[in-house]
């Protein structure tokens, strides 16, 4: 239960007692916020009393007197705007006029009330005065917290996209000043891995569309009867010629079809990310075992394969956004670390989850989870391409 600190400004010592008597075992909830509040009770018998407390420990509300003796409550209230005081602040006064309001509004002030007051008035004055001033912290809170997020996700796109841009830029002055020579042939090479660069920061791009579309709600999906094993038979034949140039070993388990209402675009996503990081994170002459199961309203799919594999803290990390794990065994795997963020962020609107468990080189197995019939709310959004990416 929080507690917010309420400072009353009033030269009467009985309006003091009162409002510290209202307040004392005063408790109220705000379902806005999921809270409950507490108040304690400070007092001040004038104007210069109530500036020396704000300025040594600011309230969270203050009651503040309109008729003080050593100046009056709208001279308090201009002072502590000239402090640069952020003090949420209720006018109590029995002369209250329109020039009155006017001015205390102009100098911040939330609310007004009039003497004589009940308990009750008090105590419903007070909680609209609470309600504001914690949904007010909570969204300078959410700003925050959104100004971080952006910044973390425009540094680390940037690091993402410098280290290609920096590669291109060395490979494309290399073919400027001829370094290999003026024997063409000796410039693939230089353009080969120009192109994979470039390539690289396309499916970077591409990713991030996805995951836009996915969460932001701008494009209508559309959820159809779809067989899960068909999906995945062609997903295969996608990383075949990937796996036969390594000689990994393809395996679907199961012909039964496995029916599922779907939005189809949305579990191609799911089975290109799995297959493209089962052949590129495996070891040559592996395997990769993918099987799909149903039990009542649930689809599992499983994706196994015999390849590099995790530390427990490397798997715990890997659904996070732009989390590729890095080591002397995949600096030369490329990928954007959004691929099982994707894959993670579908389950779950699918109403189920995706986990992995993993044994350093041993491999991998990735579990994906979902409702059968468990339609995608309308309002989401569908993404346009096929998605693969690496951890």
């Amino acid at each position: 239960m929080d507690t917010l600190r309420v400072l009353v400004v009033d030269d009467e010592l009985g309006m003091q007692h009162s409002v510290a008597r209202a307040l004392q075992h005063f408790t109220i909830h705000l379902p806005d916020v999921e809270g409950e509040v507490q108040f304690e009770v400070d007092r001040a018998s004038s104007g210069e009393e109530g500036l020396t407390k704000v300025a040594a420990q600011p309230p969270d509300i203050l009651l503040l007197d309109y008729k003080l003796g050593d100046m009056t409550g709208l001279e308090v209230l201009e002072r502590l705007v000239q402090q640069e005081h952020d003090v949420l602040t209720v006018m109590i006064t029995a002369f209250a006029t329109l020039e009155t309001a006017i001015r205390a509004t102009k100098c911040g002030a939330f609310d007004f009330l009039a003497k004589p007051f009940t308990p009750q008035e008090l105590k419903e004055t007070i909680r609209k005065a609470s309600l504001h001033l914690v949904v007010q912290r909570q969204a300078r809170k959410l700003a925050a917290e959104k100004r971080k997020v952006r910044f973390e996700f425009i540094s680390v796109l940037g690091h993402e996209l410098k280290a290609p841009l920096s590669a291109i830029e060395g490979y494309l002055r290399i073919l400027k000043d001829r370094a290999a020579g003026s024997d063409l042939a000796a410039y693939d090479n230089v353009i080969d891995r120009s192109l994979v660069r470039a390539m690289g920061m396309r499916k970077l791009i591409l990713d991030l569309l996805d995951m836009t579309r996915i969460e932001s709600g701008q494009k209508k999906r559309e959820p159809v009867d779809v067989d899960v094993r068909e999906i995945a038979k062609t997903a295969m034949e996608t990383v075949r010629p990937d796996a036969l140039a390594r000689n990994i070993t393809l395996q679907l388990h199961g012909d039964a079809p496995v029916p599922m209402v779907a939005d189809r675009n949305e579990i191609e996503i799911i089975f290109n990310n799995l297959l493209s990081n089962a052949v590129k994170y495996n070891r040559d002459g592996g395997r990769v075992d993918v099987r799909i199961g149903q039990d009542g309203q649930k689809v599992t799919i499983t994706v196994a394969d015999t390849g590099i594999g995790m530390t427990p803290e490397e798997a715990g990390r890997l659904f996070k956004d732009f989390v590729r794990i890095k080591s002397e065994k995949t600096v030369s795997i490329p990928g954007s670390g959004l691929g099982l963020s994707l894959v993670k962020k579908l389950a779950i609107m699918y109403g189920g989850d995706a986990t992995v468990s993993s044994k350093p080189d041993v491999g991998s197995t990735f579990t994906v989870v979902m409702q059968r019939s468990n339609k995608p709310p309308t309002t989401e959004h569908e993404p346009k391409r096929d998605s693969t990416v690496a951890p």
